[in-house]
């Protein structure tokens, strides 16, 4: 292999890259703390109706276009034409944006379970500065560390993404195989028990989700805990032999995760009884993954015959394993997610659309406007964590915004498939969808999947917790970006075209 090979990603690199931008371990904890058993066959829908579909897509759309460094804005813009592409790429980057403000201050929260075993970061005061502030400005620390090391070049991203990427893995391991460890000590026997097909796994534990609104609001919620696979399409011009390692690599690693959710959903009912430990006031999204994870360590020793004080000790283990892995997971998305959308904006697009040196590469890294997202990115978090309750309200605001707008692109890819497979002049190696009917299904169940996700997220708020103003926010978002997109590609072709 040569030198240049070594430093492209591998089938297993690439795996692990995907698992970090799209496989969130906390979704399982979190759809069974809402859902139970009923949980699951609202992910077998959203991984049949929307992942498995729309990721064989983009494995193809990477294997036809190896050679380009755009990503999605390169596989639009061939598909359907280079504003559409621009106007979805930029919606899509925006929302990655507000995505790195807000988790660059949320990161500390894992990271303070692993090392405590709760969360402290409520109690971060120093000097004068209350805590959060102090979070703020490790957010700042943070941006900057990961934008130096993700500066030096694909090898770097590639290595911190597969620590998270295996330690995603770890997490699932020891959930799965602990489970079914715990099921088969204690003879057989279900914390949750499975009485009836239909009470289990189409009824709600959950009062709070009995209703059909907040069923769909769930349906919503499953959808979405598959997004984030077209991040990768950054990295096709980076992967060793990409025309078979990327299908491949996306193929598997969707398949793997579609299975993963519904098995690990199942795995928690195995050791948690949700009357007894989810029913709590205590308990919330924020920190159930916490909770059952420190359960299944509890009982787990117990299943082995050790004592009450034995097998806390070894619960709290868990829980601040729980807390290391998901701080190593998140770290691995960063890295990813700083650099790979950035780079599909600037790389795919005219150099000349940005202002200045914006759109140069420098070591076939857009160097310079990887420091300017840094310094934007910085100022957003200093803004929020400073400017008082205003600066929060406002950010909430632009959480509101950005949530809608990051996955309305999915139906951009969507669309422009049909166009994509009408370009007999693209040479397409790996093909799933063998007829441009199947292909033309396949869009529209993807299209109308999360159209309607989309649509439910808009009108939720306004419909459930009567938030109209968070509604109206979350309409405004893609269209005040699409504006914006629109604006800047239509100067771009006054001055250049």
């Amino acid at each position: 292999m040569t030198t240049q090979n070594t430093k492209k990603l591998t089938l297993t690199s690439l795996v692990l890259m995907i698992f970090t931008s799209v496989y969130g371990f906390a979704n399982m904890p979190r759809a069974f703390y809402l859902m139970g058993y009923g949980a699951i066959p609202w992910y077998i829908l959203g991984a049949l109706a929307f992942f498995l579909p729309y990721a064989f897509m983009m494995a193809e759309y990477g294997a036809a276009f190896k050679q380009e460094k755009g990503g999605i804005y390169s596989w639009m813009s061939a598909s359907i034409g280079p504003k559409y592409a621009f106007i979805g790429t930029f919606m899509w980057y925006a929302s990655y944006l507000i995505w790195q403000v807000n988790v660059a201050s949320s990161i500390w929260i894992p990271l303070s379970n692993a090392l405590f075993g709760e969360d402290r970061t409520g109690f971060l005061a120093i000097g004068g500065l209350n805590s959060t502030q102090v979070i703020g400005l490790l957010g700042v620390l943070w941006i900057i560390i990961v934008t130096y090391i993700s500066s030096k070049g694909i090898s770097w991203i590639k290595q911190v993404a597969s620590v998270g990427g295996t330690a995603i893995m770890f997490l699932n391991a020891i959930l799965i195989l602990g489970g079914f460890i715990v099921l088969a000590l204690n003879g057989g026997q279900f914390a949750e028990p499975i009485q009836t097909a239909t009470r289990a796994f189409y009824q709600s534990p959950n009062p709070n989700y009995q209703t059909l609104p907040s069923i769909f609001s769930f349906l919503t919620y499953a959808i979405f805990a598959y997004g984030g696979i077209e991040a990768v399409g950054g990295l096709v011009d980076q992967t060793h032999k990409a025309e078979e390692t990327f299908p491949k690599g996306v193929a598997i690693a969707a398949i793997v995760i579609s299975i993963g959710y519904s098995i690990g959903i199942f795995c928690n009912g195995i050791f948690i009884n949700w009357d007894t430990v989810l029913s709590n006031e205590g308990v919330n999204t924020a920190n159930v993954t916490y909770i059952i994870m420190q359960n299944l360590g509890y009982e787990l020793a117990t299943a082995f015959g050790a004592g009450t004080s034995l097998a806390l000790n070894i619960g709290n283990i868990v829980a601040r394993l729980t807390g290391l892995a998901m701080f190593l997971a998140l770290t691995g998305a960063f890295f990813t997610l700083i650099y790979s959308p950035l780079k599909q904006l600037i790389e795919g697009t005219p150099e000349k659309l940005w202002p200045g040196k914006l759109g140069a590469l420098k070591n076939d890294m857009p160097l310079n406007a990887m420091y300017v997202q840094g310094v934007i990115v910085c100022v957003l978090i200093l803004f929020v964590s400073f400017g008082g309750e205003s600066a929060s309200a406002f950010f909430n605001t632009l959480i509101n915004m950005t949530n809608v707008a990051m996955t309305i692109p999915y139906m951009f890819l969507a669309i422009a498939f049909p166009f994509f497979k009408k370009k007999s002049h693209i040479h397409k190696p790996f093909e799933i969808y063998k007829s441009y009917g199947i292909a033309l299904t396949a869009t529209i169940i993807v299209t109308c999947v999360i159209g309607f996700a989309n649509i439910f997220s808009i009108i939720e708020p306004a419909l459930i917790k009567n938030k109209l103003m968070d509604t109206i926010f979350a309409a405004a978002g893609p269209i005040l970006f699409s504006i914006i997109a629109y604006a800047l590609y239509t100067q771009y072709e006054r001055k250049y075209k």
